[in-house]
């Protein structure tokens, strides 16, 4: 028989003000105290186990351990993903939906992204070289917003863009804030949801009508595991949740404006080694703080490596802290893209946007387009681009989650270096 040890504990009554404190760092400040992967604290006046590391994160992703219902706290359903949503869901049901998500994440799909990112790119640039400097975060959440509702068959009017772009970002700027930030975010979301919803009763009523190859279209009428339409307020959940990913890419793509101008060496290794470009976009990916940590739920009780986990229990994965793993990574805290030049993916040490297999889990379907955007928008910042970082506040804090900088990033003199488009 197993013997079972008792969990390691964060001790204390709450930790809720510390995790607030520390953010992205309070799991993996505490797995290196402890000298585990795994712990007790309480969040909330609940507690919760919390996970990290290869081993901590191959276990979180078992389906038949975990599952994903009720795991979420409201405030971030009610902002982050929307009720019903896919991320909420387990099984069958799960993965049936998951499929309308994975349905239009082909590569033919992603390189009509990236064509209308090229022309939205290239439009944009226009507009920055008159203007003698641009908050570079502001302006790709514009842009990235254009570009969504154009690649899911429903084009924004000039006049609308701003006004969808930052309902948006609100989504996924506000879930882990407090007071009115948070709220401004919550009612953002409502109003979206129901702009989409009545968006989804016209298109199936032919009052509005899109392309049917298109991925408004697939979303309009996609039909749950019982063959019957999903309702109007979960299609519009959806659809959000498919826009939504693609503008918080601006977060990423600031973190390569700051990795360059952090970093100015790596600029050179980019122009002359075209192949160091997927090293870098990785580290990016790896280095920067996206994701703090995910939840889930224990399904029923079970030991892992002689600890019991009870049914219910609340179990966080350390997902920032997973990516900074030393035993993962060495020196995890320098940037050095090199680290990627041999490096082979086993699908749950590097982590950012979720672990395990797309197909079954919860990890992010939209990844591959999110580095293929990455990948673009660094071809601009080397290639296509002339421009100035000025002084400014690039600092970002560790407990506010997404960590966007004060500056939100300046650049002063942007001008075209060469025609992109013949």
């Amino acid at each position: 028989m197993e013997n079972i040890n008792e969990i390691p504990r964060d001790q204390g009554i709450d930790h809720s003000l510390t995790l607030l404190k520390e953010g992205y760092e309070y799991i993996l400040n505490r797995r290196k105290n402890l000298q585990t992967d795994i712990f007790e604290t309480r969040i909330l006046g609940k507690k919760a186990v919390c996970l990290g590391g290869k081993e901590g994160a191959q276990l979180f992703y078992d389906q038949s351990k975990f599952q994903r219902q009720d795991a979420f706290p409201n405030r971030v359903v009610e902002t982050l993903f929307g009720k019903n949503a896919v991320q909420t869901l387990d099984g069958e049901a799960h993965r049936h939906r998951k499929k309308m998500f994975l349905n239009v994440m082909t590569k033919e799909k992603v390189d009509n992204f990236l064509d209308i990112m090229k022309i939205e790119w290239e439009r944009a640039l226009d507009e920055w070289s008159k203007k003698n400097e641009i908050v570079f975060y502001e302006e790709m959440k514009t842009l990235l917003c254009k570009a969504a509702f154009k690649w899911i068959g429903y084009p924004l009017h000039e006049d609308n863009a701003e006004t969808f772009m930052n309902e948006l970002g609100a989504m996924f700027e506000s879930p882990a804030a407090f007071g009115p930030e948070h709220w401004v975010g919550r009612n953002k979301r409502n109003r979206m949801e129901k702009k989409m919803e009545k968006l989804v009763e016209k298109i199936r009523s032919d009052e509005v009508q899109v392309q049917q190859d298109s991925i408004m279209h697939q979303f309009v009428f996609y039909k749950d595991l019982d063959g019957n339409l999903l309702d109007a307020e979960t299609a519009a959940v959806e659809i959000i949740n498919i826009l939504r990913p693609v503008i918080a890419i601006s977060v990423y793509i600031n973190f390569i404006v700051m990795a360059l101008a952090q970093y100015p060496h790596e600029r050179v290794k980019l122009k002359k080694h075209p192949g160091y470009t997927p090293l870098f976009i990785q580290e990016v990916r790896r280095f920067y703080p996206f994701f703090p940590f995910a939840a889930a739920k224990a399904k029923s009780s079970f030991t892992w490596n002689g600890y019991a986990i009870q049914e219910g229990t609340l179990v966080l994965l350390d997902i920032y802290g997973t990516n900074h793993d030393p035993n993962l990574w060495d020196n995890p805290d320098e940037f050095q893209p090199e680290r990627f030049a041999n490096w082979k993916d086993d699908r749950f040490s590097l982590i950012p946007q979720g672990g395990g297999n797309v197909e079954t889990t919860h990890r992010c379907p939209g990844e591959q387009l999110t580095i293929e955007t990455m990948g673009m928008a660094l071809d601009y910042l080397i290639n296509k681009m002339d421009y100035e970082v000025p002084e400014q506040d690039m600092y970002i804090t560790m407990n506010t989650i997404p960590s966007i900088p004060k500056s939100k990033v300046i650049l002063k003199d942007v001008k075209r270096v060469r025609e992109s488009i013949h």
